[in-house]
């Protein structure tokens, strides 16, 4: 059986035409210019790959562009130059609008019952300084990076072994590669056009000048000091870094290259003069020649962006600033658009079931002690005070946009029923109060939960203060303690923290095609069983077995799925889980479809006015193409 994944690499491949016209002087970014004239740079039809991915943007309701121009945007910090990796969203494989999978920088990819997969490169390509990408790079990246235990001492990510191994890497000619297991795989390829991709190829020919089995020992020496290394694994990890592309010489596939060595409070990404595409004119994408990110503490980054300093900006910024930056439109060339975010539930309080408290530990995982919960909470208050009614009240789960989202699920314990939760809450033998009206636990303690959060959105605190008195009424008193996020994941993970408010699920918009993960015990970022999936990530060496029912049959399920090669059966395993989830309230979701402000110069054309707005596997604005926009007045 081939799956749909196979027909849509070969189909996306298939529409592509075999050549585009040679280059002429108007398809020539002005930027180049120079570079041009000094015959450092080759003409377009050079640079070109001989059949590179073409953008139809007519086809996609937008207008064939024009080069030129700087946009300015603002970071919270260093880290955060990592936007220009997503933004730019240049994948071995990417979602499109409607998240199917498309080949990008390859050519075009076949997957046999997601166990063998077979990648062919575009012909020509090269990195953005120049060089070919060949299957070389593939092959080194394998066997002299994944392979190499200083390197990669844990033997890769966990999305590359199948029942515990790795798959059989070969070069089939010189064009295709090809991995291949014994089991599915079906976390592959939505693993490449994922936000922090899985790393699968590197510029090995910049790459082994620091690795010791390619490199002089003295020259591998100096390069250490150099860079202030003392191992030469981490000289290599460090100059190899694709994610967060903090060496300006690492080439790159992106359309833009960070040119800025760090430490800095400004970087300035250039075009990618190398980038493989154009539109159907045969331009070569980026339009716009230079990001420009301007690093500001984050907590003044929605008055920057209001007072004109940034042509392009969504992170930094939140629902909470939309009228502000709405009324910036009076005084500056913005605009200001509202994207639906593609989280479960903007917020949603997480009741840690691997509390350190034995005492309360046992309240939480009692189903009836989160639906009571849930069902005391006003989600119609919630969504008129702090979303101005915007978003949808709704359990943490799909939105109505994943073809995988049923009513049920987002209707789940969240009707608001202080009479019913109260009476659960009886029944749970927690029917006697102190003279505040506080219930009083089996152990003698009153029902005072502190619940954590990292206070960073005002949106937290709004919501939390709307929850405390809905609680009162079930005779639960609620605290807030405000840490910073990495004493908060700390409290977290060492049992500490009773209860959070976080975001919800962070896929709303999943396929059955895509993990269902996020669902099950299998991370230690999700705040309401850190411990559980901390065992799950680490094979069992940290953290704690789940011990509960539901949780335990939520990770057989993903078991399941994971050896599942079957869009029907994979579906199926989705819907079992995300009733347990639903039904168990798990996390305890508030409003959902709730909205994203974005903030662009009035010049920038190409934005769309509405959008899906998320991490994961949105990539914020990466499936949206940002290489697509221009400048309207070019520079």
């Amino acid at each position: 059986m081939v799956t749909r994944r196979t027909v849509l690499g070969a189909l996306a491949s298939a529409m592509v035409p075999v050549t585009v016209r040679a280059a002429d002087h108007d398809r020539e970014p002005e930027f180049l210019a120079d570079r041009l004239r000094a015959t450092s740079l080759p003409p377009l039809a050079q640079r070109l790959p001989k059949r590179p991915r073409i953008i139809n943007l007519k086809e996609m309701g937008r207008m064939p562009g024009q080069y030129g121009g700087t946009v300015r945007t603002i970071i919270g910090s260093q880290k955060d130059i990592r936007f220009m990796t997503i933004y730019g969203y240049a994948r071995l494989v990417g979602y499109d609008e409607h998240l199917v999978l498309q080949p990008d920088v390859l050519e075009s990819f076949q997957s046999e019952n997601d166990t063998v997969f077979t990648f062919t490169l575009r012909d020509g390509h090269k990195w953005s300084d120049g060089s070919a990408l060949t299957v070389d790079d593939f092959s080194y990246w394998w066997n002299d990076v994944l392979l190499n235990k200083d390197l990669t001492p844990g033997g890769g990510s966990l999305i590359l072994r199948v029942n515990g191994n790795l798959p059989r890497f070969e070069v089939v000619d010189a064009l295709t590669v090809r991995y291949s297991w014994d089991a599915p795989n079906p976390d592959f390829l939505p693993s490449l056009a994922a936000p922090q991709p899985l790393v699968l190829v590197g510029p090995s020919v910049y790459l082994k000048k620091f690795h010791q089995d390619y490199q002089d020992k003295f020259r591998l020496q100096a390069l250490m000091k150099e860079n202030r290394v003392k191992k030469w694994a981490d000289l290599h990890i460090k100059m190899a870094r694709q994610y967060r592309p903090e060496n300006p010489e690492l080439p790159t596939f992106d359309p833009w290259k960070n040119t800025t060595t760090p430490p800095a409070e400004q970087f300035v990404f250039e075009r990618n003069p190398f980038f493989h595409r154009v539109d159907e004119n045969g331009r070569q994408l980026p339009y716009i020649d230079r990001f420009i990110l301007n690093i500001s503490s984050s907590s003044i980054i929605p008055a920057k962006s209001g007072a004109g300093e940034s042509d392009l900006q969504a992170t930094g910024i939140d629902f909470a600033d939309y009228t502000f930056l709405k009324d910036a439109e009076k005084r500056y060339p913005v605009k200001v658009d509202l994207w639906k975010m593609t989280r479960g539930s903007r917020v949603a309080i997480l009741p840690n079931l691997n509390c350190g408290d034995d005492g309360w530990r046992a309240l939480f995982r009692d189903v009836r002690f989160r639906r009571a919960l849930s069902l005391g909470t006003d989600r119609h208050e919630i969504n008129m005070a702090v979303f101005y009614g915007l978003g949808t009240p709704s359990a943490d789960t799909l939105l109505p946009e994943s073809p995988l989202y049923k009513p049920e699920y987002a209707n789940a314990w969240i009707d608001y029923d202080p009479e019913q939760a109260n009476a659960l809450l009886d029944e749970m033998g927690l029917q006697n109060r102190n003279d505040d009206g506080v219930r009083i636990l089996p152990d003698g303690r009153p029902a005072e939960i502190t619940i954590e959060t990292p206070g960073e959105s005002t949106l937290d605190t709004d919501v939390l203060e709307l929850v405390t008195d809905h609680w009162r009424k079930l005779g639960i008193a609620l605290f807030t303690r405000t840490s910073q996020r990495d004493i908060f994941r700390s409290r977290a993970m060492g049992g500490r923290i009773m209860m959070s408010i976080w975001y919800g699920m962070d896929n709303g918009v999943a396929t059955a095609d895509m993990n269902p993960g996020q669902l099950a015990p299998t991370m230690d970022d999700q705040l309401q069983w850190p411990l559980w999936g901390m065992h799950y990530l680490s094979a069992g060496k940290q953290g704690t077995a789940p011990d509960l029912p539901e949780a335990v049959q939520l990770t057989e399920l993903l078991g399941q799925w994971q050896k599942s090669a079957h869009m029907p059966e994979r579906t199926e395993i989705w819907h079992k889980m995300l009733a347990i989830y639903t039904a168990q309230v798990f996390s305890i979701g508030l409003v959902n479809g709730t909205l994203q402000p974005i903030l662009r110069s009035s010049r920038l054309q190409n934005v769309p006015d509405k959008g899906l707005y998320g991490f994961d596997p949105t990539c914020y604005l990466g499936i949206y193409m940002p290489d697509t926009f221009w400048l309207n007045g070019g520079q």
